[in-house]
């Protein structure tokens, strides 16, 4: 966004948050207005102003001179929140007005990384339905990132992820350079389609004639097992070739990222996404051992 200040748009519903994160990823700076459209039904009142800084959004105490205490951790929450909100709404209409100097009080705080929030907002949203689809669509099609809009990496995962990703590759090929489980790599994959960080070429399987049986250890796509017994090692992340330890150690680890007694500062709705992954991930287990 560095090269257009400014922007006016019209968005239909789901655009929104390809577009803060494209705000984010370039590092925007100003005034971001967004309001419904005229005749747009279940629009918000009044329109929701956010000051960005560096890709942050603050809270509105940056234009309305509160307190900057507003800008606290309840601040943040505030900002998420309302993100969240607008990112359900229908027709929007957004105008960012860049290079806008806002007052920002002294000892205000980060506030929200716009780029972090999309990636969050569209990650939460895949269930193990979307990364059947996911798997299906993609499958035999080369993936490789946009650089351009490739996100920054949260950790090793990530940037092995990425990295597998830098040259165009196959689903099947980039999951082992990965080394992730299957789930948090779909959920990547989802994300980086929705805000067109993804170029995919070639013919996906989902609309290609009969393809042959990968070899052993391609991962996506195990040799023929008990669908039941093949649902469950997909859930693990893992691949009909897996021995009884791979799966103990793939069980361990997504037990680990999902138990909600182990994120203690999640909210009561991510919470309840976690409790349910966790208790689908325990029943794939436990159908394998």
């Amino acid at each position: 966004m560095r090269d257009h200040p400014s922007l006016r748009r019209d968005l239909a519903r789901g655009e929104l948050v390809r577009l803060i994160y494209r705000l984010g990823r370039h590092g925007a700076s100003g005034v971001l207005t967004i309001r419904p459209r005229p005749g747009a039904a279940g629009g918000a009142v009044r329109p929701e102003v956010f000051v960005l800084r560096r890709g942050f959004a603050l809270d509105r105490a940056g234009v309305e001179d509160r307190a900057a205490a507003a800008l606290g951790g309840d601040g943040r929450r505030a900002v998420t929140a309302r993100l969240a909100r607008l990112a359900g709404e229908g027709e929007l209409s957004l105008v960012f007005e860049g290079g806008v100097t806002a007052v920002i009080p002294p000892g205000a705080s980060q506030g929200v990384s716009l780029a972090a929030w999309a990636r969050a907002h569209l990650e939460q949203q895949l269930d193990n339905a979307g990364a059947e689809a996911i798997v299906r669509q993609l499958a035999g099609a080369r993936l490789a990132l946009r650089p351009e809009l490739a996100p920054e990496p949260a950790d090793e995962a990530d940037r092995r992820m990425l990295a597998a990703m830098a040259q165009p590759r196959r689903l099947d090929q980039i999951w082992p350079l990965a080394r992730t489980p299957r789930f948090r790599l779909l959920a990547l994959l989802h994300f980086l389609r929705a805000v067109d960080a993804l170029d995919a070429t070639g013919v996906a399987a989902e609309r290609s004639g009969p393809v042959r049986a990968p070899a052993r250890g391609a991962g996506f796509e195990p040799r023929a097992l008990d669908p039941r017994r093949l649902a469950a090692l997909r859930t693990l992340g893992v691949d009909g070739a897996a021995e009884p330890d791979d799966v103990k150690r793939a069980y361990r680890r997504l037990a680990r990222a999902l138990h909600p007694d182990l994120q203690p500062d999640a909210d009561a709705e991510r919470r309840r996404a976690l409790e349910r992954r966790f208790a689908e991930v325990t029943a794939a287990y436990e159908a394998l051992v």
